[in-house]
């Protein structure tokens, strides 16, 4: 017994180390990100540009994140909101936001044709031939954005070779656990992972729904939006086949945010799934590469097997001081996530959480999205 425990142990604590040197990247990575975007020049690239923002329901601070797009410094651009359905009540906002800003370009688009299973990129089909202008940004209906978003995003467009740029963001979190849960790991887990990513595969190779800005050239040359209306992670699909087409994608050097809503723990959780298994589907080695983020847990097993022994609990400090580095590095350092610190001490119970839903996403292919389920194959949606 005794010798099986210190197995387990000598197995945790090698998880950990490999989770502590992740985190050490994570740091580098947040800090060498920051120190690029410190030394980026600015520019004033200021193509006329149109946004799309495909609506279906209400989220949590709407109105806040329309208005934002109605307060941005930047000459000429506009905003188009596409809905589905005619009595959608996301249009009574749309509506609000046209008499608070009389003077903006904002439109409506009425896309009443269901082109596949993912419903935002049905509108977006129908959206985009309504665009105006050459220059085109795809962002979710909630995110709230910066004055000089529009003057960061565009900027590395006019960089030769860059076909997409995207960004990272933080969330907003409401009341509940699980809405907190979420928020810490936007900015200490997720956004650390794409910067790492960045910076060890020399740039990123998918986009992220919080923002997708390109031209109508390049999705032309990328077939469109028409093939992606089955695809669940479209933000991650533009991207890669952006930089499949021999296009940089870049990461813009300013932060948005998303409201999250107030979740119950089973909402919570087939969120949290849903993108697991997206993400397993469509980069399975990378997926598997995450057992070594849990490091903090790992660690900690490692005492729970032999708390007798000086170097579990050695491995324990430095993971967990590495941990705690990381995780405040990158979501004060580089996303300016005013929530981070006041809620650090929910990380061991996220960490938990995140290795279980990781372990769970390898049971099966199923996923819930908007109440409906549905079977993932090769990143497409099908109806169960």
């Amino acid at each position: 017994m005794h010798s099986a425990l210190t197995s387990v142990a000598v197995l945790c604590a090698l998880l950990a180390l490999a989770g502590a040197a992740y985190f050490a990247i994570c740091i580098v990575a947040a800090k060498r990100f920051r120190r690029e975007c410190s030394h980026t020049s600015e520019t004033r690239f200021t193509p006329p540009v149109s946004i799309l923002r495909s609506l279906k329901g209400l989220d949590p601070h709407m109105y806040a994140a329309f208005r934002s797009h109605c307060l941005l410094d930047y000459p000429e651009y506009e905003v188009l909101f596409g809905v589905s359905e005619a009595d959608d009540p996301a249009l009574a906002l749309v509506e609000k936001l046209g008499e608070e800003f009389p003077q903006a370009k904002l439109r409506v688009v009425h896309c009443p044709n269901m082109l596949g299973l993912n419903g935002k990129v049905s509108n977006l089909v129908q959206m985009l031939p309504q665009a105006r202008y050459e220059y085109i940004i795809i962002n979710d209906s909630d995110i709230l954005v910066p004055r000089n978003y529009l003057l960061r995003v565009l900027a590395p467009l006019a960089q030769p070779g860059v076909g997409m740029v995207t960004t990272l963001y933080r969330g907003r979190a409401g009341k509940t656990l699980g809405s907190k849960l979420e928020a810490l790991g936007l900015s200490t887990d997720f956004s650390g992972g794409v910067l790492v990513a960045r910076a060890m595969e020399g740039g990123i190779r998918f986009g992220l729904g919080a923002t997708i800005a390109t031209t109508k050239t390049v999705l032309r040359e990328i077939g469109g939006l028409e093939p992606l209306t089955d695809y669940l992670g479209d933000d991650y699909e533009l991207g890669a086949r952006t930089a499949a087409a021999g296009y940089k994608v870049e990461l813009a050097d300013t932060i948005v945010e998303t409201a999250l809503p107030d979740y119950r723990f089973r909402d919570f959780w087939a969120h949290q799934l849903r993108w697991a298994r997206n993400v397993k589907d469509r980069r399975g080695a990378q997926y598997f590469g995450l057992i070594v983020t849990f490091g903090l847990v790992w660690a900690v097993l490692a005492v729970a097997a032999a708390p007798r022994a000086w170097w579990t609990w050695l491995v324990l400090a430095v993971t967990a001081a590495l941990r705690v580095t990381s995780a405040v590095v990158v979501a004060q350092g580089v996303l300016d996530d005013p929530q981070v610190l006041r809620d650090l001490w929910l990380l061991p119970l996220r960490d938990l959480v995140a290795l279980a839903i990781w372990l769970v996403s390898y049971f099966g292919d199923e996923v819930e999205w908007r109440g409906l389920r549905f079977r993932l194959r090769h990143g497409k949606l099908e109806r169960i």
